[in-house]
């Protein structure tokens, strides 16, 4: 129970209400003072005839006014009240102490850091944000403190803000620090602020696969290598991204990272645009994006689109890097690296006489391929955990959860268009969505596109294990087009019968 004693500024009071608590064998578990008059104990609930006897020992004091059974102490209250506000913030919230453990944190906090630990008390921060508190104090001297961070990738902005309480000489004393993360998306952030350092850039890639895995280990080692890098896969499974990660854990990270469309750049602007050109009297010269980039790297998007005229051109600058302006002899040289996409098999351009051989070969020296998003069906689900996240703030949303029903509907379609098909099929499912909750229902996946994945996930069992996955998985896809028995039986070119009994066999409904 909390008691709150109201009384004249008396000396000797405290000690006779301490006296009284001590006759009545009550324990005393915190007591504060307010400078203008009032007195709050904190003692075990005791019974009513005890309590009644207490209130009435208390009055007869001489110098007290009134005393009230109160909820809350002062500093109790105050705790609760921060708290409160704390946990309502938007943001990802934490307190932590000098030595780096956290001491409280807020709901979005824990929400994001759910999939990585169960609790976050007393859980380090250097471990959860990468954030070295012992080097923060001895080299920033416990200023407020700001940097780039990247968890489950996506960006957050780190405010670190220290905490001062003076001491009993009033000298500020350092106590504990706050750490407040605010979610930035790619296009509003300043591009100062994107220069993050390391191997940050593959923290934007997001899978659980082991082929995912595979990749980023291959390409984090291929990063460091200064030479061409040809990047192959499927269109919409993300080789720009993964370009821009090797640049940024390459030692060319702070210099430029340009990218030049090979598809849509018309050819007679071509060279102008990649060499720059002389100029006149009348219009001035132009430096072209090799030169731009002098020092960094330029990633040539769809490289077996380029024309052969290019194709001359770029193998010769790649043999020494010089190149001439456009209308100018004078050479120029640059150091920089190039790195290739393509989703055109370039041995068959080769072999078609539609791509120089010689340049094939100059630009394959390092190899990455980008498996499509069909056979790591294990990163599908994670993938658009991280859409939903990042379009639930673009659209000012509250983030939909995944049923599991959605989940599996997800890793059971083929993806095309692969990871790009995936985050547009969940921004449309997301403007239509009045559900906390996304279903099947919610999205719409062309059926002729549809069909089982076939991958090492897939994979596991006897043969009659995968044909029944395989099968349920058809049924599934074809019940949503189909929605009733006969119809869909008469699709199949099967009895009614027959679609029935698998349909019980593997469970499936309407509804799931």
């Amino acid at each position: 129970m909390r008691l709150q004693v109201f009384c004249e500024d008396r000396v000797g009071m405290t000690r006779e209400l301490l006296d009284i608590l001590t006759s009545q064998e009550i324990d005393l578990r915190g007591i504060e003072i307010d400078r203008v008059g009032i007195i709050y104990l904190n003692c075990p609930e005791i019974e009513f005839e005890q309590f009644s006897q207490l209130m009435s020992q208390i009055r007869q004091l001489d110098g007290v006014t009134d005393v009230r059974k109160i909820s809350f102490m002062p500093s109790e209250r105050e705790h609760t009240e921060l708290s409160a506000l704390l946990q309502t913030l938007p943001d990802p919230f934490f307190s932590i102490d000098l030595n780096g453990k956290i001491d409280f944190a807020n709901q979005a906090a824990e929400r994001l850091m759910t999939h990585h630990h169960s609790s976050l008390h007393n859980e380090s921060i250097h471990t959860l944000l990468g954030f070295n508190v012992q080097r923060w104090l001895d080299k920033k001297h416990a200023e407020k403190h700001t940097e780039m961070v990247v968890i489950a990738g996506l960006d957050y902005q780190m405010e670190v803000m220290p905490v001062y309480i003076n001491d009993e000489t009033d000298v500020p004393v350092l106590a504990s620090a706050l750490i407040l993360l605010k979610s930035l998306s790619e296009a509003t952030m300043p591009i100062v602020t994107r220069q993050l350092d390391g191997d940050s850039g593959f923290e934007h890639l997001v899978g659980q696969s082991s082929r995912f895995k595979h990749l980023v280990a291959q390409a984090k080692k291929l990063a460091l290598l200064d030479a061409p890098l040809l990047i192959q896969g499927e269109t919409g499974t993300g080789k720009e991204m993964l370009a821009r990660a090797c640049h940024q854990r390459s030692t060319r990270r702070d210099k430029p990272f340009l990218v030049v469309n090979c598809v849509s750049m018309p050819d007679n602007a071509a060279e102008t645009e990649l060499f720059g050109f002389a100029g006149s009297a009348t219009e001035p010269s132009k430096k072209g994006i090799f030169e731009q980039a002098d020092g960094g790297t330029v990633f040539l998007y769809e490289i077996g689109e380029m024309s052969k005229h290019l194709q001359i051109k770029l193998l010769r600058f790649l043999q020494d890097g010089t190149f001439r302006r456009v209308g100018e002899e004078a050479e120029k040289k640059v150091n920089l690296r190039v790195i290739c996409s393509t989703q055109k098999k370039l041995p068959d351009l080769v072999a078609a006489g539609d791509f120089r051989e010689d340049l094939y070969y100059r630009l394959n020296v390092l190899a990455l391929v980008v498996p499509p998003l069909r056979e790591r069906s294990a990163d599908i689900v994670p993938l658009a955990e991280l859409f939903l996240t990042q379009l639930s703030q673009e659209l000012h949303q509250a983030k939909p959860q995944i049923s599991e029903e959605l989940a599996e509907y997800l890793k059971q379609y083929a993806w095309p268009g692969n990871i790009r098909q995936l985050r547009n099929v969940l921004f449309r499912a997301m403007t239509q969505l009045d559900s906390s909750v996304m279903t099947s229902d919610d999205v719409q996946l062309p059926e002729n596109e549809s069909s089982s994945i076939i991958s090492d996930e897939t994979l596991d069992g006897s043969l009659d294990e995968i044909m029944k996955r395989y099968e349920s998985g058809i049924l599934s896809n074809l019940y949503r087009s189909y929605p009733s028995t006969r119809k869909l039986a008469k699709r199949l070119g099967v009895s009614h019968t027959a679609v029935a009994n698998k349909l019980r066999e593997y469970g499936l409904t309407k509804r799931n």
